[in-house]
């Protein structure tokens, strides 16, 4: 779409760069405002897409139709956070260097009125016939994705805006090797070797919990996840793109338990450690456009 920030529908980059930002005690919804002025004149929406979350939208005294804030999805056993943020910033590019420098010239563009929290450094994993990539577990991502106008309509409003589900998962490798091909195969519901859907997979199969055409009405997502590593942790950066936040939020509740009580799979060797929710303005002549906040 035209308006579209162009990188949520475009294929997963080679390296991703996520930043995090807060907004600072002396910031006034003036400074803010040109601040976010200043960073929409550095990005187009395609080599970098931006989010704002609810409270910075508030404090803007604007408002987006359809934004709130994630909810705490916790129970059943399971813990999976709201940890709201006011802007994040998803670099994409073929080389983690470049991302460095994009990524130092948006800090000082938002400074003061934003502080930098957090970066974590994404990246494509898996040879080429993985058309989405794959996850540190070996298992092809996003292998569900809606495609052309399908992929418009789950994830784009008419004006080209988006809003996109974040979270940060971190995977325990050795629970997942203890669990066996068969027992991985089951967990995701699909075998790694061939991708192909298992027709017994049990109810607690991440490909069943999560069957976009199961819900009513339907939960189609564009997702857009990739993996990170730090140190000894790694794991899976989940985003997922949508017209509303409805669909990620069904999908999230069953795969919590919070539907029927079964609790997906995957979390027997992940776990969500971050979550938010946040509005991604459309684009007008070649950068963010602003105007719904008033800017």
């Amino acid at each position: 779409m035209e308006f579209a920030q162009a990188g949520i529908l475009e294929s997963v980059p080679a390296h991703g760069r996520y930043l995090f930002f807060s907004v600072t005690a002396q910031a006034t919804p003036a400074v803010l405002g040109f601040s976010l002025q200043r960073l929409a004149a550095l990005t187009d929406g395609q080599a970098v897409v931006v989010g704002l979350g609810a409270t910075l939208v508030q404090t803007l005294e604007a408002r987006v139709p359809g934004l709130r804030s994630m909810p705490d999805f916790s129970g059943h056993g399971v813990h999976v956070p709201s940890t709201p943020l006011a802007l994040w910033c998803w670099l994409r590019g073929v080389a983690q260097g470049a991302l460095v420098l994009q990524a130092r010239a948006i800090e000082k563009a938002l400074a003061p009125a934003f502080h930098l929290d957090r970066v974590l450094d994404g990246f494509r994993h898996g040879e080429p016939a993985a058309e989405h990539g794959r996850d540190l577990t070996g298992f092809e991502d996003g292998t569900e994705n809606p495609e052309g106008a399908e992929a418009v309509a789950a994830a784009l409003q008419e004006d080209g805006s988006s809003f996109v589900a974040v979270q940060q998962w971190v995977h325990n490798l050795d629970a997942f090797d203890a669990l066996g091909t068969d027992g991985q195969n089951k967990a995701m519901g699909r075998r790694m070797s061939d991708n192909e859907e298992l027709d017994d997979a049990p109810i607690s199969a991440h490909v069943k919990r999560t069957a976009q055409e199961s819900f009513s009405p339907e939960a189609f997502v564009l997702r857009r996840s990739m993996p990170w590593a730090v140190g000894h942790q790694c794991g899976l950066f989940f985003v997922a793109f949508g017209a509303t936040l409805d669909a990620f939020e069904a999908q999230m509740r069953r795969m919590a338990g919070q539907e029927d009580g079964v609790v997906d799979a995957t979390f027997s060797y992940s776990k969500p450690v971050s979550g938010a929710y946040l509005w991604c303005p459309p684009v007008l002549q070649g950068k963010l456009d602003l105007r719904q906040l008033g800017l």
